[in-house]
Order: structure tokens, then C-alpha cells, then sequence
């Protein structure tokens, strides 16, 4: 039998992970509006903005599927969820880690970028792939100007929730080491 071991490393991503996939999920029925046919919900992109920056790409998609299918399970979300949060997450994640390795100076500011993932990727995905397979009815105008009311104010208190957390100390590479 195999054991396997886990670094400080890992643990810490992990711990941090679970931490940002509970904080999404208990704060999601307070803040969660509709936006026919979906819910959106403001927090899910901060936590996108603080997981991008922290963690990298993979795990803030990792995150927002695993906050999506729990929003989905309680009711305070829906299948549109996943193209909502999912491309956001994974977008703030790589530009941070482009800024960081070109821009070195400006890498926070890659926390500002969630809406090029919801907007951009995510809509068009919900409008003409997710919603006709799970057959409901969206459009791409009232998505784009719900989700923009949902993204925008969560992307920029996920901007400053980094800003404060890089203050007490906690930067990518607190977690890489």
C-alpha cells in the first residue's frame, strides 16, 4: 500500500481552498439576485478575484465548480452558475501569473480582471451551449447586463479584500512555500 504525503505546500492550498469554497457557499443566500433564467451572485466573484490572485488558475476554477454545485444542491443557484464563475476565476488566475512574470509591479491588478471571464466567456457559454442543453431560455443582453451588476461590485471587493490581505503579509508565494 502506497502512502501518500502531503507538503506544507499542498496543505496550505488545500486549507485555503476549503476556506474560500465555505466563505462562497455560507455567504451565497444572503447575496444571490435573479437574472433570468440564472442567479448570480456578487461573492462568487470576489472569491474568484482573492482565489485567482492566492492560488492560480486551476484551483479558482476548482473552487467556483466546487461553489457551483453546492449553490446548485441548496437552491441559491443554478446550472448557469458554472459558465458564470468558472471563467472568471481562470482568467484572474492567469493574468496574475502573466503580470507577476512581466509586470511585476501591476499583478494585483489582474484581481480587477473576473468580468473578462464572466462577461466575455461565460455568457456567451451559458447563452449558447449551457442554457439550450439544460433547456432553458437566456438571452445574451439580459444576461450580460445582470451578470455585469454581479461581477463589477464583487470583482472590486475581491480587489480590495487583496489588496488587504497582500498588507498582513499573505501573497501567492505565502501559499508556495
Amino acid at each position: 500500500m502506497k502512502c501518500v504525503e502531503m507538503s506544507a505546500i499542498n496543505i496550505k492550498k488545500v486549507s485555503l481552498a476549503t476556506m474560500l469554497i465555505a466563505l462562497g457557499v455560507v455567504i451565497s443566500p444572503f447575496t444571490w439576485f435573479v437574472v433570468p433564467p440564472s442567479k448570480a451572485n456578487p461573492t462568487q466573484h470576489l472569491i474568484n478575484a482573492v482565489s485567482g490572485v492566492l492560488l492560480g488558475p486551476f484551483w479558482a476554477g476548482f473552487i467556483a465548480f466546487c461553489i457551483g454545485i453546492i449553490r446548485m444542491i441548496t437552491g441559491a443557484g443554478t446550472i448557469l452558475s458554472m459558465p458564470g464563475g468558472i471563467p472568471g476565476g481562470v482568467v484572474v488566475g492567469l493574468l496574475y501569473w502573466l503580470l507577476r512574470k512581466y509586470a511585476r509591479r501591476y499583478a494585483n491588478l489582474a484581481a480587477l480582471t473576473d468580468p473578462i471571464g464572466t462577461l466575455l466567456i461565460g455568457v456567451p457559454l451559458a447563452v449558447y451551449i449551457v442554457a439550450p442543453w439544460a433547456n432553458l431560455s437566456a438571452s445574451l443582453t439580459v444576461l450580460s447586463i445582470g451578470w455585469f451588476f454581479s461581477c463589477v461590485p464583487g470583482t472590486i471587493l475581491g480587489f480590495i479584500v487583496v489588496m488587504a490581505l497582500q498588507a498582513a503579509g499573505f501573497t501567492r508565494e505565502t501559499f508556495s512555500r
